[in-house]
């Protein structure tokens, strides 16, 4: 049976972050250095006492007990974890809905380097079934070995989050998802079904695109992808993905403003987070953390810490620490993540609740890379 837990977050919110006459409450999501969950100052006892009458909705667990009757009789199940991850399908269709440009790899047919791959810059935009559309000048000489390669050429295009015009924020070397789509790039007719939309979001995504859209010279190309292939960050998950899952797949939510969410959590929020890492997940010995990713699923962490009785030696591991519910919006992702932050500093100050749980014992926590160079 699921426990007692918080109303909604607006409950939390006025109990422990609004409230903040003596300078020290929590004043909210990183809009400042010092509004950190860990800096608290109240008594445990005090924070129990003013906080335990307000706790009247159901506490979501990650494995909760559910009884049925079969046949008459009752037997006890217990449901799936939630899923705490983005599949793989979803995470490439992200890569390349967030990203408005990426690099264009055609065949050379220059001479003394025919057959080499030749890269381009290029922008483009995605249609409804995540096929990239790029708008080229038929003079430039990707569109040339375009022409030259034929009917059945392949291409590849490679996007990689934090590029120059993606809306996810600077990149931080090769500790980005990226994903290459290599497939049959075809002129896009004025006839085509999609034609006005695929005008008006190249529009949008591409100012400069008004201007020369109408030139005869300019022509809208159309990927179908062949293989897709997806790399999650420097040294974790890479895969090829089916194109059809690819198509099916849905962007995530935050996506757009994710990066934004990182930065700020990773300023403004070290003591928080170095507190999760040693309630939550359970590490000693934090040298340091750093949130890698975020999602309507939950954030990814990695975590460096000190080898007990090595304490020369570094490991360094990354944790998933997933939502107890899908979020909605940015302001859902912040609500989740405090509370996060709440409880391991409950549990940090030994707080209780009137019950047998643990603060924080239900928050999904999957261990998803190790370092394995002791």
């Amino acid at each position: 049976m699921a426990k007692m837990r918080f109303e909604s977050v607006a409950v939390l919110a006025c109990l422990l972050f609004a409230s903040n006459q003596d300078g020290n409450g929590v004043q909210g999501f990183s809009f400042g250095a010092n509004n950190r969950i860990s800096s608290q100052t109240k008594s445990a006892s005090q924070l129990n006492t003013n906080a335990i009458s307000s706790r009247s909705s159901t506490r979501i667990t990650a494995a909760a007990a559910v009884a049925e009757t079969v046949n008459g009789s009752s037997k006890e199940e217990i449901s799936a974890p939630p899923e705490i991850r983005l599949n793989v399908p979803e995470k490439a269709r992200t890569v390349c809905s967030v990203c408005t440009s990426g690099t264009l790899c055609t065949s050379s047919f220059m001479d003394d380097i025919e057959g080499a791959p030749f890269g381009s810059f290029v922008d483009y935009v995605l249609d409804d079934n995540g096929n990239p559309v790029l708008l080229m000048n038929e003079m430039s000489m990707h569109t040339l070995n375009i022409q030259k390669a034929g009917k059945g050429g392949l291409v590849t295009l490679f996007a990689q989050l934090g590029g120059p015009t993606t809306s996810a924020g600077p990149a931080h070397g090769q500790d980005v998802s990226r994903c290459s789509v290599t497939g049959t790039i075809e002129k896009i007719e004025s006839s085509a079904e999609d034609w006005d939309a695929l005008r008006m979001r190249y529009g949008i995504a591409h100012s400069y695109a008004d201007q020369v859209m109408d030139s005869p010279k300019f022509h809208f190309y159309r990927l179908t992808p062949f293989k897709i292939y997806f790399v999650g960050g420097f040294g974790v998950s890479s895969e090829w993905v089916p194109p059809q899952e690819y198509k099916d797949a849905t962007p995530d939510i935050l996506a757009k403003d994710a990066s934004s969410i990182m930065d700020r959590l990773n300023r403004d929020h070290a003591d928080d987070l170095m507190l999760t890492c040693r309630e939550i997940l359970d590490v000693e010995e934090v040298e340091k953390v750093r949130v890698t990713g975020v999602d309507r699923l939950g954030m990814d962490l990695r975590v460096t810490s000190r080898v007990p009785r090595r304490r020369n030696k570094l490991l360094t591991d990354e944790f998933r620490v997933g939502f107890r519910i899908p979020v909605i919006s940015v302001e859902d992702a912040k609500s989740e993540i405090l509370k996060v932050f709440q409880e391991a500093w409950e549990k940090n100050n030994g707080i209780s609740w009137g019950d047998d749980e643990v603060p924080g014992a239900d928050i999904p926590v999957l261990k998803t890379a190790e370092d394995n160079l002791m």
